[in-house]
């Protein structure tokens, strides 16, 4: 699909994280959250997606810590971390978010959400629009339908034990859907680090997330939102149809798109250079770094 990461990329930012990257946890009220911050200047918190963990964006991240603070977070997972899945709604996930802006003393930031993520950015959008300076949606959306099999199994999913890695052929099925060439020109190195990173999320998690998905839809509101708004996406995203973003596009004033050519859904593991590039421009501060030359994975 015309990837344009390279296994030297992926080994760098994955150094540099290990060495420069800052860890915490605290306890929302609700869950232990686990977040980590990475680089120098304004603050940017990236929202995974439904089936990610916080480490997909490390690339992207690695491409902005030197001219950002980038924090990137887990969501409930219910097994690890003390969450109380059959709780959660958007509400909870908002306030998840407000308080780990609170826990590091941020008055106002940037968001980015990623496709799941993007639900709750938008919620957090309307309900706190004073503590944002910006927002990007990467495969972002309003609303995003699901079929019936598709409530139907993540209602099953609630029951399933342990973790999507234990259960690939699953994982497999609602990460990649109907697109099996989504890693077809991505060295092996970046297709496997996309496996273990979503394989990190409990089913149960998924399935909440899932059925959150299926009863949501915010387009009334896109109206009042007046943070600035970016969405990124991938021409060729087959688990977000365009018709997704565009009806965010139509809905937030002001907002504007960013398409990455031969890009499917997770331009984070396929594409980090255009992705960090549009994040960095719209932000206004300093331009995205480049990559690591051939070879050099130090």
């Amino acid at each position: 699909m015309g990837a344009t990461v390279t296994a030297e990329e992926l080994a760098a930012a994955r150094a540099a994280f290990r060495t420069e990257a800052r860890r915490g946890e605290f306890h929302t009220g609700r869950y232990r959250l686990r977040y980590s911050a990475w680089g120098d200047g304004p603050p940017v918190v990236f929202v995974h997606g439904m089936a990610g963990a916080a480490d997909q964006f490390v690339m992207v991240r690695h491409r902005l810590a030197s001219g950002y603070t980038t924090v990137a977070y887990e969501l409930p997972d219910g097994l690890t971390d003390g969450a109380a899945l059959g709780r959660y709604t958007l509400r909870e996930y908002v306030a998840d978010l407000l308080a780990l802006f609170d826990h590091l003393g941020y008055r106002r930031a940037a968001v980015l959400g990623s496709s799941f993520g993007s639900i709750i950015t938008l919620s957090a959008l309307v309900a706190y629009p004073d503590r944002f300076t910006a927002a990007v949606l990467q495969g972002g959306f309003a609303r995003r339908p699901l079929s019936r099999w598709e409530v139907q199994a993540a209602r099953l999913g609630r029951f399933l034990p342990g973790w999507f890695g234990d259960w690939p052929v699953i994982y497999r099925a609602i990460s990649v859907g109907g697109n099996p060439n989504l890693f077809r020109d991505a060295p092996p190195a970046v297709a496997d680090f996309f496996l273990r990173s979503g394989g990190m999320t409990t089913c149960r998690a998924a399935a909440v997330r899932g059925l959150t998905l299926a009863r949501t839809d915010l387009r009334s509101l896109l109206p009042t939102i007046r943070t600035p708004l970016l969405l990124v996406g991938g021409d060729q995203d087959e688990l977000v149809p365009r018709w997704c973003e565009a009806e965010v596009e139509a809905g937030v004033p002001g907002a504007r798109r960013v398409e990455i050519a031969g890009c499917g859904h997770y331009p984070q593991f396929t594409h980090p250079g255009p992705m960090a590039a549009a994040v960095a421009e719209f932000l206004g501060g300093p331009a995205a770094r480049t990559g690591p030359p051939a070879g050099d994975s130090s």
